[in-house]
């Protein structure tokens, strides 16, 4: 039989007390802490480049991928219905388009958000290097003098606050009582559809 007297027993525990609760701590921290790739449901957080992650694949930026304006179906007199069409083209890494086209139309320096057209619905698109994806103004052109003086199309995509601008050399676009274009964005088309 082993007798340890009281004063070395206490001195032993005191040592490795603190040790323990060191190791227990580190244990609790290291759990806690993910791989910063995941948001707080699991679900993606934001990526290096400012752009949302979905899973792995990263919100599409337009600055990364290609954009050009048409064709278009330019509206002939006030009243008249036009179409502006915009294609997206994959350059790299695939990337995703979840939600709606962010368009903003500006007339005089002032940006006027264009709503997504009510009946359209959605989809996920993955955007794959040379692959395209599209989507469309829809707008009514306003009378000389009578709608918004429109000289530039602002494009943003969903989950990046990046966004380009092109010309819009397409006449006035008629506005509403108050002040909103009458105009609407469609949902992204894949390319052939």
């Amino acid at each position: 039989m082993i007798l340890v007297h009281s004063n070395d027993l206490r001195g032993t525990l005191m040592r490795v007390l603190p040790i323990s609760v060191t190791a227990v701590a580190a244990a609790l921290l290291l759990t806690a802490c993910g791989s910063g790739d995941d948001g707080p449901s699991g679900t993606g957080g934001s990526g290096a480049d400012g752009g949302a992650k979905s899973g792995d694949v990263v919100a599409c930026r337009i600055g990364d991928i290609g954009a050009e304006v048409g064709p278009v179906s330019e509206a002939p007199a006030a009243g008249d219905t036009g179409t502006v069409t915009v294609t997206l083209t994959g350059r790299g890494d695939e990337c995703t388009l979840d939600g709606f086209p962010q368009v903003k139309l500006n007339a005089g320096g002032t940006d006027t958000e264009v709503p997504a057209d009510e009946a359209a619905q959605s989809q996920k698109l993955t955007l794959a290097e040379g692959t395209e994806a599209s989507f469309t103004v829809t707008y009514v052109r306003g009378g000389t003098g009578a709608g918004l003086p429109v000289d530039k199309l602002t494009v943003g995509l969903p989950g990046s606050d990046a966004a380009s601008s092109f010309p819009w050399a397409y006449g006035p676009v008629a506005a509403d009582a108050k002040g909103a274009p009458e105009a609407t964005v469609s949902a992204f088309q894949q390319g052939g559809d």
